[in-house]
């Protein structure tokens, strides 16, 4: 891939990343109060923001190494994030439309990250 190439995926990922993100705290808001909404909604929006996050760090790295150890925690956090979102629907707490298109995207997410992270290791 050229640097172009790569450099407009990069910035297709990130802006994909940003309304994840944006989408996850969206989702954060329609989750109930009980006690064990409250537990996954905290952290569901932890790890689904940080994927974002890490990502523009990984994308900040000085280095290959740093840019593949950075991923690989952009990487968790998204397989974190697609069980969180998993278990909202599987447990019935939140299983609408948006939650599904949700897991999805998520599930999307993490197989770009990974295969980034894998041309990265190459």
């Amino acid at each position: 891939m050229e640097n172009r190439d790569w450099l407009s995926y990069k910035i297709e990922v990130r802006n994909r990343l940003k309304l994840f993100a944006l989408n996850i705290l969206k989702l954060s808001e329609m989750i109930p109060e009980s006690t064990r909404g409250k537990v996954i909604n905290y952290q569901l929006t932890k790890s689904g923001t940080s994927v974002y996050a890490n990502f523009r760090a990984a994308m900040r790295g000085r280095s290959k190494a740093e840019l593949f150890s950075k991923l690989s925690i952009t990487v968790e956090e998204a397989d974190e994030t697609e069980m969180w979102i998993d278990l909202l629907i599987c447990s019935g707490i939140q299983s609408n439309y948006f939650t599904q298109n949700l897991h999805k995207e998520s599930y999307e997410l993490l197989k770009i990250l990974s295969s980034m992270r894998k041309n990265v290791s190459t």
